[in-house]
């Protein structure tokens, strides 16, 4: 698959456009005619041969499925026109997805303006053996969750089956038994919380959106057509995750040779399979699955350019609270004491405006983080001349 990757985003400097005193217009005209740079692969010999032929003077170089060109949204707009819906035509236009939210959306009840803030996902696990804060049974997993509510968690994720490394699989019948109950409870006790089921199974998400989820946040990126059926029937939303392999084996020697292009290439896939399903795809977020199958230096990297899933049109939602990955940077911190290392790390994360929702155990501590993070991210009151 062919993907244009930016090499530069530009969205922090529209304040100082401002400043320019040009008209809103203005601003506008100057923004589509910037030119930056973009990272395009999986080329092939005639769709390399067409890139150069197009792009002209925005050629820079490259070698094998691999070139760098510049481009300005103008150029990506005149180049889509001649394209239209090939391999490389509809790789260079979501290069116009950068810096665009994807469009708002009425969960549970509840408004989601995306990049307006960034969203908490608190996590109700009714395990006994999650990594972090397994042993719940099922009063004090509602317990938990209205716990979570109340400190300011946007939805709440239920889920009934580890999914940490080397995790073994349970039984329907199990994970039902653990989490129907609790979404039960929730939906009645915190009715203005969306209600998301943490699940790989179908029989397990049918029966989580009956008792009141609308949202199935599914780790193995909606791989069971059966799950695609449940979503195109019920309607409800979905969350499709990369992960390599199973929770049993993704952490024996995971290996990528380009760990960017392989979690798109596999979350587009899960896109497009959902939607040949008749899952409608602006009911789908994406996750790029942190410590699913990946090294430290393999999440590093995927944050760093998280922005890349942008590219997807779709809802970002990240998991990296208390992981292991945190524990590794912070002297071998176990769980339990890494709240500030996944605090920092979810500012750090919105602070970039890659992120739409993070999935999370310390609500309170990550709200507190996020309120800072957003406020500097979306700061444009820089004095009376800054203000439009």
């Amino acid at each position: 698959m062919i993907w244009a990757r930016p090499l530069c985003l530009t969205d922090s400097a529209v304040s100082m456009w401002v400043r320019s005193s040009l008209t809103p217009e203005g601003v506008g005209l100057l923004r589509s005619g910037l030119e930056t740079h973009a990272l395009v692969t999986g080329l092939e010999e005639d769709s390399r041969e067409l890139l150069v032929e197009l792009v002209g003077a925005g050629w820079v170089g490259g070698s094998g499925d691999a070139a760098v060109i510049r481009y300005s949204r103008l150029s990506v707009e005149a180049w889509v026109a001649r394209l239209g819906t090939s391999g490389l035509g509809v790789a260079l236009g979501r290069l116009l997805h950068v810096g665009v939210n994807p469009q708002p959306v009425a969960l549970g009840g509840a408004r989601f303006d995306w990049g307006s803030r960034t969203y908490v996902m608190g996590i109700v696990n009714a395990t006994p053996d999650s990594f972090s804060d397994g042993g719940r049974d099922t009063e004090a997993a509602i317990a938990h969750g209205v716990a979570l509510a109340e400190a300011g968690a946007d939805l709440l994720d239920v889920g009934g089956e580890s999914t940490r490394p080397g995790a073994a699989a349970v039984s329907e019948e199990e994970e039902l038994r653990r989490v129907v109950p609790v979404i039960e409870a929730l939906r009645l006790q915190v009715p203005g919380v969306p209600l998301s089921v943490d699940t790989r199974k179908a029989k397990v998400a049918r029966a989580a959106v009956k008792a009141g989820a609308v949202l199935v946040n599914d780790v193995s990126g909606l791989r069971d057509d059966a799950m695609l059926d449940v979503l195109a029937e019920t309607g409800a939303f979905a969350c499709a995750m990369h992960m390599l392999g199973t929770p049993e084996v993704m952490q024996a020697e995971p290996r990528y040779d380009d760990v960017g292009t392989e979690v798109l290439d596999a979350l587009e896939g899960a896109l497009r399979r959902a939607e040949a399903r008749g899952v409608l795809r602006s009911r789908l977020w994406v996750d790029p699955g942190i410590g699913f199958g990946k090294t430290v230096a393999h999440n590093l990297f995927l944050l760093e350019r998280l922005g890349d899933l942008r590219l997807l049109g779709a809802p970002v939602l990240v998991g990296v609270s208390r992981k292991a990955f945190l524990g590794a940077l912070t002297g071998g911190k176990p769980a339990a004491q890494r709240v500030v290392a996944s605090a920092a790390a979810a500012a750090v994360l919105a602070s970039t405006g890659a992120v739409d929702v993070l999935r999370v155990h310390d609500v309170a501590e990550t709200r507190d983080a996020l309120a800072v993070a957003d406020a500097i991210r979306l700061a444009r009151d820089g004095g009376a001349r800054f203000r439009t």
